[in-house]
């Protein structure tokens, strides 16, 4: 009886050892695969350049993540959503290999976060997109302007400089030069910004290359968009400003939220300007040719210099050239008003982009300005409400 009794102990003894050795086991393995993934972005990897884009939830830091994802990088988005999507950020996780691409949700106002990043990060160089860019809140909301660019670009250089990471490509704009009297505009044009985001901006230029003059080994390039549209011509990534930014956002985006119904008309700001029509003259270079700049201009970066590259097709379109163009791409009759001037806008502004091809070999290629607009165009109709609601293309 002693025999019989002890045998059924016998065998729960020997199921619950194995229970707890398979439990332990899996609880091992998950911690060595979180490990490991972690230690991807902890440690410099030979042959994979880990890129830290800020901004990266936004249009135009999501589509230079997807491009430095398809070059191989690793990259560590960092944002605070509060202009960004999270939905962006979703779409490039499904599309990036495992151990890739990280987001982290962080204010780089928060100076003890940036550097906890940068610590527990191995980064090798610095795509900084991050920042509030509407001309007419800037006039409203100065101090936010400076706080958001200015300041915070201080933040990350200096992240930059107590972590020993070199390479920084800077993202500026064209407001920086204000209102040239000789157009087209080239990198030595005088720079006399006549809006609170144009001088943001151009302060953070001068902190970037004061610093680098100190600092013999940082490598620079600044970049000055002039205005972007377009999306990923492969239509995983697309432009979808939250709807109380509407008013303020890009006008390709204001005539396709009017073509869908989101808003009844596209307000059109100025009709008085000196230029051939009397609407502002701008010029719009595409989202995907934006981010071949930045790839160039990341494997040219050298150290001890900063470099500065316009950044635009070097043709100026008015407005009105614009509206025609969106209604063709949309096929809808968008209705417009016109109203008066938007505080602290240029008359026009166009580019001379010689130097960045004769020292980068870049130029622009989506440059039919009709074809552009009909490929966002798509992505729009797609998601007619941005990210949360994909429809299919069908």
């Amino acid at each position: 009886m002693d025999y019989g009794s002890s045998r059924p102990r016998s065998h729960l003894v020997a199921k619950v050892l194995v229970a707890a050795s398979l439990t332990a086991l899996c609880m091992f393995i998950l911690r060595q695969s979180s490990t490991s993934t972690t230690d991807l972005f902890a440690h410099r990897q030979e042959g994979v350049m880990h890129v830290l884009v800020t901004g990266g939830a936004g249009f135009i830091g999501s589509h230079a993540t997807l491009r430095l994802l398809a070059n191989g990088h690793r990259v560590t988005i960092v944002d605070n959503l509060s202009r960004g999507n999270m939905g962006a950020v979703h779409a490039l996780e499904e599309i990036a290999n495992p151990g890739m691409l990280q987001f982290i949700n962080a204010d780089l106002g928060d100076r003890k976060a940036v550097d906890e990043i940068f610590k527990k990060n191995a980064i090798d160089a610095v795509m900084h997109f991050a920042a509030v860019a509407y001309v007419g809140e800037s006039v409203a909301e100065p101090l936010r302007y400076y706080h958001n660019i200015t300041s915070n670009t201080l933040t990350v250089v200096e992240a930059m400089t107590a972590h020993n990471v070199k390479k920084l490509i800077y993202s500026s704009t064209c407001a920086t030069y204000g209102e040239p009297t000789k157009m087209p505009i080239v990198e030595d044009t005088e720079q006399v910004p006549i809006n609170p985001y144009g001088k943001a901006k151009k302060m953070a230029e001068d902190i970037i290359k004061d610093y680098t003059k100190a600092s013999s080994d940082l490598a620079v390039v600044i970049l000055r968009y002039f205005n972007v549209i377009g999306s990923d011509p492969l239509g995983r990534l697309g432009e979808a400003p939250r709807p109380e930014l509407r008013h303020m956002g890009r006008i390709s985006g204001a005539c396709f939220d009017a073509a869908l119904g989101h808003i009844p008309e596209l307000k059109v700001m100025g009709t008085d300007y000196d230029t051939k029509d009397g609407t502002c003259i701008r010029d719009y270079i595409h989202v995907t040719d934006l981010v071949d700049a930045h790839v160039k201009a990341l494997a040219h970066a050298s150290e001890g210099t900063v470099k500065v590259y316009n950044v635009g097709t070097g043709v100026g379109v008015s407005v009105k050239e614009f509206v025609e163009a969106c209604k063709a791409a949309t096929g809808v009759n968008v209705s417009v008003s016109y109203l008066e001037r938007r505080p602290g806008d240029y008359a026009e502004v166009y580019s001379n982009p010689s130097k960045i091809f004769r020292e980068l070999g870049w130029k622009a290629r989506y440059t039919n300005l009709t074809e552009s607009l009909s490929v966002a165009w798509k992505w729009k109709m797609a998601h007619p409400n941005g990210y949360g609601d994909a429809r299919s293309n069908s």
